[in-house]
């Protein structure tokens, strides 16, 4: 490979360099000499930046060699903290990760819809100031937080344009209100977008690897992150799988479309489905006043201990599902695809099932790979620890989306 050296100083290089120690460590520099290109001096250079800003550490352990044994490198998980906020309709979900992704603290707010628009940026910050105050971490430690939602989101202007259902807080000012609260840098994205960076993060995904992350939540949304960053399109809001047509001429969707996949396979919709079928939802004990994320958790539950009419249910929507996660892995040529949100929670395995199927049926290209396709280890949390993910990944790592200085 060639020596790039003109790279070596810019922010790319030292994502690079973090990347590869986050996927491949312990790694020593010989190594990252021989993956990067880069000459030894500069990747000396980088990693003793990394070291004296304690994002990478020395394990101590050293690699025999017929020269100098070898000293390892790791990720210092104790870098740096990420704060990941989730805005749901009826909850906010706040999570704390360290540096490699590992979930410190957890806290659920209930009841967080009914809040007017200025009570919802002090809760959001009296949150943030409880979890990390219970956790015991100092201020200069955290190097941020993230508030995610289903979106659209305006990621420079640090605002959501729209929220389903939660229409107080579409286009509230909230990075900028939260950061002048909280005097830590805030980020505002959609929680698709950020549940992709929080399994790439958290599973150490090599940056080689082409991966995807399906969202499903009350809408359906995706994620892919190429060369170890997010794509995120002209302004920040690509990966809308839920606003593809699935449907011909199907039910007008509220972005303008008809039959969009959000309107077919979506939770809301197997939720009204069950409630319009009275023996179904009176068998199931599903009430009318039930919220969606309830009635569909119930469904699918049902469907995996075997009853015929939700399994029916849960089966045509993943059977949609698939069409879309076919798109997508066409699209992009996935060779890794994960299932993240609360709407895989509980039927995770019956969506999982099916899209391996469909894709080793129907995948442009595959007979020359299979796509891995796994569940996400925490699904209702995906969105919240990637919000976190998405501080630490500008912080540790300048180069792969919006930059948060360094705090460590």
């Amino acid at each position: 490979m060639a020596r790039r050296e003109s790279a070596a100083a810019g922010p790319g290089s030292r994502a690079l360099i973090v990347d590869l120690i986050r996927s491949s460590g312990p790694i020593s520099r010989v190594e990252l000499v021989k993956v990067t290109g880069l000459t030894q001096p500069t990747i000396s250079n980088i990693v003793r930046r990394l070291i004296d800003d304690g994002v990478v550490r020395e394990t101590g352990d050293t690699v025999a060699t017929r020269g100098k044994p070898r000293s390892m490198l790791v990720i210092n998980s104790r870098a740096a903290y990420g704060v990941g906020i989730h805005v749901g309709a009826d909850t906010l979900t706040c999570v704390v990760t360290d540096t490699r992704g590992g979930t410190v603290g957890r806290q659920l707010v209930a009841g967080a819809a009914e809040e007017q628009p200025g009570d919802v940026v002090e809760q959001l910050a009296t949150l943030y100031r409880d979890v990390t105050a219970g956790l015991g971490l100092p201020a200069d430690s955290v190097a941020g937080m993230a508030v995610v939602g289903p979106g659209p989101v305006d990621v420079a202007g640090g605002r959501f344009l729209a929220l389903p259902g939660l229409e107080q807080r579409a286009d509230l000012d909230l990075a900028h209100a939260l950061t002048q609260r909280l005097g830590v840098p805030v980020l505002v994205d959609s929680d698709a977008a950020a549940a992709a960076v929080g399994e790439f993060w958290g599973r150490q995904v090599s940056r080689d690897r082409t991966f995807g992350c399906l969202y499903m939540n009350a809408g359906i949304g995706s994620g892919v992150v190429l060369d170890g960053a997010l794509h995120r399109g002209a302004s920040s809001n690509a990966g809308k799988l839920g606003h593809i047509a699935v449907v011909h001429e199907g039910e007008r969707c509220y972005c303008g479309n008809r039959g969009c996949l959000e309107q077919t396979a979506a939770p809301h919709v197997l939720a009204a489905r069950v409630r319009a079928t009275p023996d179904l939802a009176d068998r199931l004990r599903i009430r009318p006043d039930d919220p969606d994320a309830r009635a569909f958790d119930v469904l699918a539950r049902a469907a995996i201990y075997g009853d015929p009419q939700a399994r029916a249910l849960v089966d045509e929507s993943a059977a949609l599902l698939a069409e879309g996660a076919v798109v997508l892995a066409n699209l992009w040529d996935l060779d890794t695809l994960v299932l993240a949100g609360p709407g895989f929670a509980v039927a995770g395995s019956i969506y999982v099932t099916e899209i391996r199927r469909r894709l080793a049926e129907r995948a442009f290209a595959r007979d020359v790979h299979d796509v891995r396709v796994d569940l996400s280890s925490n699904p209702r949390d995906a969105a919240a620890i990637g919000g976190a993910a998405l501080v630490l990944q500008g912080s540790v790592a300048p180069g792969h989306g919006p930059q948060v200085t360094a705090r460590v």
